[in-house]
């Protein structure tokens, strides 16, 4: 009978514990066991070493959190590329936002935007407006880069000086006809059907009907505009054909004062006023906004009527003259026609002459006249 017999183990293989009690005995040079362990033994003795040692590299908590920083390194470098992707794709798109930051442009942009209003006018400034980077408009800021950004917006910009008694009127006549000169600023310059080119019945009512030929050159003005007599001597009016204003704000700039009359009987309301209107036109790049600046200086005089023929409350306006920056020079149709930085080069007449600032208020109109079409500094 053999050992295996005799052992009742016949026919079975042993266990790895008994294989492991077994190589341990050969390699104390103990019990029975052959000095060089077999192949089965090695295959034995390496498959519960894989199972005594600690977890290797691969498999265990060092691997896992070495594949996590891998994972999260690769997350983060394709966030940071699609953010550079992004970041020169709007460059490419909008290339001013580089060229403003560099050039100190936005720099100017949020210093204009945080200046407070200005201070009411009160007499003849001895400077134009200081310069700044030019700045085109925009739908959103149509006053961007213009010294009109702080100027009063409106019919709020016509503010009326303390009233007193001047030339033989009382306070309260001279008020009144304060109020009245705002008045027809209003209605000349702002009103919104005024502007379409409708007629100003509104202002027409304040001014003396006594006045002929002033009526009757305003009447001719109307019906046929000719260079000599232009409604837009007295009132801004734009094509609503051609042009559309940008928001509903015109600001607005000046002053306005009380003097005696230069003869007897007579007291006279001092204006001179700025007005900055900006448009698109109908048919043209919707985002491509053009400013024109209106300037007017006039007088309007209350008389006496014990001594002066007169209409009670109307005013008679003994003068008056206008300036208009950005607007055809060529065309007399009673319409303003400002030019637009997306007009095709060479149209209409070519400007020449020093360049003068529409925004300049230090100097009165006519001042800097010129013959043909003068060429702006900014608009």
């Amino acid at each position: 009978m053999s050992r295996n017999d005799e052992d009742g183990r016949a026919g079975r293989s042993p266990s790895d514990e008994e294989w492991a009690r077994f190589m341990e005995q050969a390699a104390a040079g103990e019990g029975d066991a052959p000095k060089e362990p077999s192949a089965r033994a090695r295959m034995v003795t390496e498959r519960l070493r894989g199972r005594q040692d600690p977890p290797g590299w691969r498999t265990g908590p060092a691997w896992q959190e070495m594949r996590g920083r891998g994972r999260r390194g690769r997350r983060l470098k394709a966030a940071l590329a699609i953010v550079l992707i992004a970041g020169v794709a709007l460059i490419a798109m909008r290339p001013e936002l580089v060229i403003d930051k560099v050039t100190g442009k936005t720099r100017a942009r949020e210093d204009a935007d945080h200046a407070g209003p200005l201070a009411p006018e009160t007499g003849r400034p001895t400077a134009p407006p200081a310069s700044a980077d030019p700045d085109r408009p925009t739908l959103k800021e149509p006053f961007r880069g213009s010294p009109a950004l702080q100027w009063a917006d409106g019919a709020a910009g016509i503010e009326l000086p303390e009233a007193t008694a001047v030339g033989g009127f009382s306070q309260e006549q001279v008020a009144d006809a304060l109020a009245k000169a705002k008045q027809f600023l209003v209605a000349a310059n702002l009103d919104p059907a005024t502007l379409r080119g409708g007629r100003p019945e509104a202002a027409l009512k304040l001014l003396d009907p006594e006045q002929d030929e002033l009526m009757k050159e305003l009447d001719e003005a109307y019906a046929k505009p000719t260079r000599e007599r232009d409604p837009l001597n007295l009132f801004t009016r734009y094509d609503p054909a051609e042009l559309k204003p940008v928001g509903d704000v015109v600001k607005v700039r000046g002053r306005m004062w009380v003097e005696a009359g230069q003869k007897p009987g007579m007291a006279d309301i001092k204006v001179d006023y700025s007005f900055v209107h900006p448009f698109v036109k109908i048919k043209g790049n919707p985002e491509d906004v053009a400013r024109t600046i209106v300037r007017r200086e006039a007088t309007f005089s209350i008389a006496d009527l014990n001594k002066w023929r007169g209409t009670p409350g109307r005013l008679m306006l003994t003068h008056y003259q206008r300036d208009i920056g950005n607007s055809a020079c060529d065309r007399y149709d009673g319409y303003v026609h400002p030019s637009f930085f997306s007009d095709p080069v060479g149209s209409g007449p070519t400007p020449s002459g020093t360049p003068v600032d529409p925004y300049d208020r230090s100097k009165a109109i006519g001042a800097d006249s010129q013959e043909g079409c003068g060429t702006l500094s900014r608009s």
